[in-house]
């Protein structure tokens, strides 16, 4: 009997799984195996909230597992280290690993190149709907702009999506660590593992996202990228899935997934990005821990941030609108690093992806891909546009929860303040006073 082992990572899924097909079919049996790396949480990325939801994502792809007669193999340690040392336990013929663009990714296919030679396979596009080097410009090793490569990124071919496999066998011997099992920073974090997206993606009304997408109280974005993060989900089925679909709305949802690819891309051609501006501007940030811990509590006074704010530690998510103006809020009006506000979201967010989080919060603080870094999405303004009977509030701030309509963007104007809800922080009259002060633009 030959074995191969297949090193999970943020591909926890059976359906559509690169990693997984390609142990199968190298070998009799396979080895899934996860590790819990401690250097994730020594680098400061083991959010309970992620943790939690990781642990239901383990139990759901063990049992499902189970049902095609294998099962997960759990180890704790270095990934190259205990890789290594199942490898020997089993002698596997070969070993297989999604790509990764962040430097741990980086560090660990290096780790187990020196480890395995030619028996490590690195499958790509299996993260993403593209590989990160499949879609570049001539004579450049990525792109620094979302249109452009939207345009090539459609042009170029894509794999053809894995059925799921039917029967899977697992040798008897290796031992394996009980999942983990920690609880959540946000009591309304979802439910984790392949089983819950696949179901979430199946009621969810894909045809209406181009309408809903930016509303804030109809609430109509999929909540699927926590399970892309974790890999419940394949981005290339998913872009399969929906163009097959077709529509308005299906077609909004793929240049979302698109936006997934190009900040992967960047991350890839650009590791640095992660914490240090892409497009530096010069900033002398300010720094006040007053108003950063008031805009991380929800109570900036300004109801459109408080209310994502609150959602973010509520749920350990946040509607993509919100994390746009709450984003825009520190760096732009409060003017402060987008590194603070980066941290405090991959503190709590269950979908906290490196490349996302940190690039999209680069684009809004205008040293990242954006090609207008000096724009300002003031929160008023906003408010009355994405949430413009005030649901969105009203359900996040209970203070507010008496004020009629698009009144509640505005409590400073009450002929009362609300009990217990603060005075806004900055003038609401001018929120983008410190930056164009900072940047020279008055």
């Amino acid at each position: 009997m030959t074995v191969s082992v297949a090193l999970l990572s943020q591909d926890l899924r059976l359906h559509d799984n690169p990693v997984l097909h390609a142990a199968h079919a190298a070998a009799d049996e396979v080895v899934p195996l996860f590790v819990l790396d401690p250097d994730i949480a020594a680098a400061g990325f083991a959010a309970a909230n992620r943790q939690a939801f990781l642990g239901d994502c383990l139990a759901d792809l063990d049992a499902s597992l189970r049902r095609i007669g294998g099962r997960l193999v759990l180890r704790r340690g270095r990934a190259a280290e205990e890789t290594a040392r199942l490898a020997r336990e089993v002698d596997a013929v070969s070993v297989h690993v999604a790509a990764g663009v962040s430097a741990f990714a980086h560090r660990r296919e290096s780790e187990l190149r020196k480890e395995f030679g030619d028996r490590l396979h690195v499958h790509d596009a299996s993260l993403t709907a593209a590989a990160p080097g499949a879609v570049t410009p001539a004579g450049k090793d990525h792109y620094a702009v979302f249109t452009p490569y939207f345009r090539a990124w459609q042009q170029t071919a894509r794999r053809v999506p894995h059925a799921a496999p039917r029967a899977l066998r697992t040798p008897d011997g290796p031992r394996s660590e009980p999942i983990p099992r920690v609880r959540p920073d946000s009591p309304g974090l979802p439910e984790g593992g392949e089983g819950a997206a696949r179901r979430l993606w199946r009621d969810w009304d894909v045809d209406g996202y181009a309408d809903l997408h930016d509303d804030l109280a109809a609430d109509g974005t999929s909540h699927l990228s926590p399970y892309l993060h974790f890999g419940c989900l394949s981005a290339a089925e998913l872009v399969h899935l929906a163009s097959g679909r077709g529509g308005e709305g299906a077609e909004a949802f793929v240049r979302q997934l698109v936006w997934r690819d190009f900040h992967h891309q960047v991350l890839a051609a650009r590791p640095s990005a992660a914490w240090q501006n892409y497009r530096g501007k010069g900033d002398r940030w300010r720094h006040d821990e007053a108003e950063t811990e008031a805009w991380r509590q929800g109570r900036t006074g300004f109801p459109i941030v408080d209310a994502g704010m609150r959602q973010l530690a509520h749920e350990g998510w946040m509607h993509n609108r919100a994390r746009l103006l709450t984003a825009c809020f520190l760096t732009k009006t409060l003017y402060q690093d987008w590194r603070i506000g980066a941290r405090h979201f991959l503190s709590l967010l269950v979908d906290g992806d490196l490349a996302n989080n940190q690039l999209n919060w680069q684009w809004v603080a205008g040293t990242g891909t954006d090609t207008r870094p000096n724009r300002v999405l003031n929160p008023t303004v906003q408010a009355d546009r994405f949430d413009p009977d005030g649901t969105y509030v009203r359900r996040w701030v209970p203070e507010l929860a008496d004020v009629p309509g698009r009144a509640v963007h505005r409590p400073w104007k009450l002929p009362e303040p609300p009990a217990g809800y603060p005075a806004p922080i900055v003038d609401p009259q001018d929120t983008s006073a410190r930056l164009r002060h900072a940047r020279g633009l008055d």
